[in-house]
């Protein structure tokens, strides 16, 4: 049974879910804390959404258990959903209904001051709001679920490929929104495949791969554990020996004679002892993006689930 921390707003222990012929998440592990933006990077097809459904109550899971804002998806689906906002990447709407029609509908599932806050958001997303729905562009949809989602004033806000479709300037004020969320103590967990986006606003992010967690880290501690080295080899039939502990190897990519390495927690020690191996004639180290680790994790060996790092 998980123990519920006080500025622990989401976690899961050992948590997965089989369908038949498919196991779509398996054995995650995972802790969101109050305050923070937590980004789930994978492919489409690696978990994303299934693990969602489990957050909000509209998937049970076969194995584990999970917490959300101290209560259990299973059982307290509704109170979960009156505290969490969720907005999708295509957001299910009336589209009959016009922008502030759809406001006033959704008033009747909350609280006072829920229309009212509604409709400041409205304003300042500059949607306009005797339009209907399915007249609005993508984008003005998209703030439109935001508004409905915020209305409330959920401590959680949960986005499942928010910015997918919209164009540069509207994709920039999304993010932008959600740094504003975490700035006044609220949390976000986002789900995306947008690398480049989740780096700008991430604080930390978790690397999911066929329904596995290949990674839990910090975007600060992957900026600057990982490194990528290109050795080149004197003979393209020389073996390079293996990397001692602490430094991990994520991905190695051989061309002739010269190999390209991503690797993790490489001291300067190490760095030197691998210039010194026999056969190698040089060695370079750059630093790595988000995108490069994305990469070495699900193109390198993406079979186990680390620990997650402070």
């Amino acid at each position: 049974m998980i123990e519920h921390a006080t500025n622990l707003v989401l976690e899961t222990q050992q948590l997965g879910v089989s369908f038949p012929g498919c196991q779509a998440l398996e054995k995650v592990n995972l802790q969101v804390h109050k305050g923070t933006v937590f980004a789930l990077l994978g492919e489409n097809g690696a978990g994303k959404t299934t693990l969602i459904r489990i957050l909000t109550g509209f998937l049970q899971p076969t194995t584990g258990n999970c917490s959300v804002l101290g209560l259990n998806p299973v059982r307290d689906a509704v109170a979960i959903r009156r505290r969490v906002g969720y907005v999708s990447d295509a957001p299910a709407m009336y589209d009959w209904m016009r922008v502030d029609e759809i406001g006033w509908f959704a008033a009747s599932f909350y609280s006072d001051g829920y229309l009212e806050r509604y409709r400041e958001m409205i304003a300042g997303y500059e949607v306009p709001t005797d339009r209907k729905i399915r007249h609005l562009s993508k984008g003005q949809r998209a703030k439109v679920a935001l508004a409905l989602a915020l209305a409330h004033d959920p401590e959680l806000l949960i986005l499942d490929e928010p910015t997918s479709g919209l164009d540069p300037l509207v994709r920039r004020e999304f993010l932008e929104s959600l740094l504003e969320r975490v700035a006044d103590g609220r949390t976000v967990l986002l789900s995306s495949h947008q690398i480049n986006e989740v780096e700008r606003v991430a604080d930390q992010v978790a690397i999911l791969h066929q329904g596995k967690v290949c990674l839990v880290d910090s975007v600060q501690n992957l900026r600057e554990s990982f490194v990528e080295l290109t050795i080149g080899l004197a003979d393209p039939l020389v073996t390079l020996p293996e990397f001692e502990s602490p430094a991990e190897v994520f991905r190695t990519q051989v061309n002739g004679r010269q190999h390209r390495l991503v690797v993790r927690d490489l001291s300067p020690q190490q760095l030197e002892q691998v210039k010194s191996w026999q056969g190698v004639e040089h060695v370079a180290s750059h630093a790595t993006t988000l995108e490069d680790v994305f990469a070495a994790c699900l193109r390198g060996r993406p079979s186990s689930q680390h620990s997650a790092r402070s």
